[in-house]
This record gives C-alpha cells, structure tokens and sequence, in this order.
C-alpha cells in the first residue's frame, strides 16, 4: 500500500508555488491592516493602533523572509539545473578516464 502523500514541499517548484501564495496572502494582509490603521475609531483608541502598528511590523518582517527564502529556491533550482545539465553532458563513452593505453 502506497502511503505517499503529495505536500507543498516535495519539489522546489511547488515550495516556490506555495511561497508566491504566500506572499499575496501577506500583501492583503499587510494591506488589510494599514486599512485598519488609518481607519476611523483608532485615533481615541492608541493601544489599538499601537497593536495594528506591531501586526504591520510583524507581517513586514515575515514578508522579508518569505522573499528571502523564495530567493534561495530559486538559486537551488539554478543549480539543480547546472548539475543536472553537467551530468547529462558527461556520458562515459565506453572508455573512463582512468583506463590507459
């Protein structure tokens, strides 16, 4: 019986997909959020505004890291090409490297 299960992370492609969902969802929310402060009822309310403040650093600095991490997948695939090329290029043709005349 095959337990295999497909997940977000079982290829650098699909993280990368999963990321870029990521990141709308962080925009929306960052944008949902400067809404919330710029919105009527937070002047009389600064504990309230002061909160929206610390959720808009928060979602900033996690937006900072999913860019960063979307960056680094897309330098692992770069290589993961490289080396998967390199390997195709060098078939053996029948006579190593090591084998002497």
């Amino acid at each position: 019986m095959d337990h295999s299960f497909e997940t977000p992370f079982d290829n650098i492609e699909s993280a990368q997909e999963y990321l870029a969902l990521l990141c709308q969802a962080l925009e929306e929310a960052k944008q949902n959020a400067e809404a919330d402060i710029l919105g009527p009822g937070n002047s009389h309310h600064s504990r309230r505004r002061d909160a929206l403040r610390l959720v808009l650093y928060n979602l900033e600095k996690l937006e900072h890291h999913v860019k960063a991490s979307r960056r680094l997948l897309n330098d692992l695939r770069t290589l993961r090409r490289l080396l998967l090329e390199e390997r195709a290029e060098v078939v053996p043709s029948g006579r190593g490297a090591d084998s002497r005349d």
